[in-house]
């Protein structure tokens, strides 16, 4: 039996493509979902889907990047499948873990995939770094009034006391009074 996987990172995205690749591919059942595949939290679909996957079966994804970004995540769902005897083919890639090729190809392909992903984490944190440089990025705004956490503090409360009476957290009381 083929089981197919669609997968993009935000909601604006369209799936179309990909369901209609599967389909064409012979899946008879597909699972999709709209999130970053960054880390397997969150990703539900595709849990479901691991969890239901018997022996004998194939795992169809038109990218291993629909799958998984991190070379961790990819060679932690591709043991998952082989302790179960599953297959793993990717429609546009030569990846077809029934094959010794396919399994090389497999492992080049997470390799690369969690090196775009490093370079995009990369570049992000140069653009940050940047913009801070020029006064045009200052973060996230304060969710905390540390001034009134001062004030608070000041006429002796405790950290527990002061977290009552601004409904925040006693951790965030003690970092701003660090």
């Amino acid at each position: 039996m083929k089981y197919g996987y669609a997968r993009v990172s935000s909601t604006f995205q369209d799936l179309t493509i990909q369901l209609e690749a599967l389909e064409k591919a012979g899946c008879t059942i597909i699972r999709q979902e709209k999130v970053s595949a960054s880390s397997m939290r969150g990703r539900d679909e595709l849990a479901t889907l691991l969890e239901f996957l018997r022996e004998g079966d194939t795992l169809v994804v038109t990218r291993i990047c629909r799958l998984a970004r991190s070379l961790k995540d990819l060679q932690d769902i591709v043991h998952l499948l082989q302790e179960k005897g599953v297959n793993l083919q990717a429609i546009e890639q030569p990846v077809d873990t029934s094959t010794s090729a396919g399994k090389a190809f497999l492992s080049m392909l997470g390799v690369f995939a969690q090196f775009e992903n490093d370079l995009r984490r990369e570049r992000i944190a140069e653009g940050i770094a940047k913009a801070k440089q020029l006064g045009k990025y200052t973060g996230r705004k304060a969710s905390v009034d540390i001034g009134a956490i001062k004030v608070l503090a000041n006429k002796g409360l405790g950290a527990s006391a002061i977290a009552r009476e601004l409904n925040i957290g006693r951790s965030s009381v003690y970092r701003s009074l660090a």
